[in-house]
């Protein structure tokens, strides 16, 4: 059983900065492309950031420059780091660990239930 358990989220001012955190249980995190995902309600989730197992990133436009993705193997965690948030940056955070074969066919895919981001002033 694999769990993902987000924290770290709140409200913050225009401007300010807030650090994501996700813990996962299992034996997969280390085989796993992690990401952040965000979702505003009546809207598609989309892709913040993802951080390979050699550790190469990839940023939404929106957010680079500003949010910064990272892991650590030894504690299976996953922060990402967000500075100069604005209003647009408001949504719920979900992260995610999923993998791929060589063909392209799902291995897994897993999500953990979210952390409301609130910008505001």
């Amino acid at each position: 059983q694999v769990q993902l358990v987000e924290s770290g989220g709140g409200l913050v001012q225009p401007g300010g900065s807030l650090r994501l955190s996700c813990v996962a249980s299992g034996s997969i995190f280390s085989r796993s492309l992690m990401g952040w995902y965000r979702q505003v309600p009546g809207t598609q989730r989309e892709l913040v950031a993802t951080i390979t197992i050699g550790r190469n990133t990839k940023y939404a436009d929106s957010v680079k420059g500003r949010f910064t993705i990272s892991r650590n193997n030894a504690e299976n965690t996953v922060p990402l780091q967000m500075n100069n948030l604005n209003p647009e940056d408001t949504a719920v955070y979900y992260c995610n660990a999923a993998q791929r074969n060589v063909a392209g066919d799902k291995l897994w895919d897993y999500w953990g239930q979210g952390t409301q981001v609130t910008v505001s002033s």
